[in-house]
This record gives structure tokens, C-alpha cells and sequence, in this order.
């Protein structure tokens, strides 16, 4: 596949960039070269090789979901610089 300057302004103008002649003219190299890295991998031979769903033999390795005691509400508003009997008290920082 060959890129060109076409080809890079559908993409800026898809991505909605704006680019420079220089920042073109990079950019067209580099993707030239990587579509040159995927074209050379399409030429591998993966006729026997299975499909992969995980990256490793790993399988649901989260840790259980367990209750744990936690602290209450009122210790935890305890320390609080201003609080009312169920909530945290903030400064308004959004105007309307």
C-alpha cells in the first residue's frame, strides 16, 4: 500500500488535525514504514498456529469478593474539617 499526501490529509482531517508541510512529510514516512512492518508479518505462515484469547494461561485472577469490616460513618466524619451528621462538608467550587 502506498501512502501519500491524500491519504494523510483523509486521516487528519478524519482525526481533525491540522498538519504542517514538514509534519506531512514525516508523518507519510512513517506510516509508510509501518505498513511496510505489517505487510512483511502478513508473509509469515500461521496455518498452525491456534488463535489466541488470553496473552497467558492466567484464568480469573482476582482476588474473591469478601465483605471486610470497615471503619463507620462517624469515624470517619471525625476528622473532618466541616461535616454535617452524614456527609463530608466541601467548598462550592462549580458556579452557576
Amino acid at each position: 500500500m502506498e501512502v501519500n499526501d491524500t491519504l494523510v490529509q483523509q486521516l487528519a482531517d478524519l482525526s481533525r488535525l491540522e498538519f504542517s508541510a514538514e509534519e506531512k512529510k514525516e508523518f507519510t514516512g512513517d506510516l509508510q514504514r509501518m505498513i511496510t512492518f505489517v505487510e512483511k508479518l502478513n508473509e509469515l505462515d500461521t496455518s498452525n498456529v491456534k488463535p489466541l484469547l488470553h496473552l497467558t494461561e492466567d484464568y480469573n485472577v482476582f482476588r474473591e469478593d469478601a465483605v471486610k469490616p470497615s471503619i463507620t460513618r462517624e469515624e470517619a466524619l471525625k476528622n473532618a474539617p466541616e461535616a454535617t451528621d452524614e456527609y463530608f462538608k466541601v467548598p462550592k467550587i462549580i458556579k452557576k
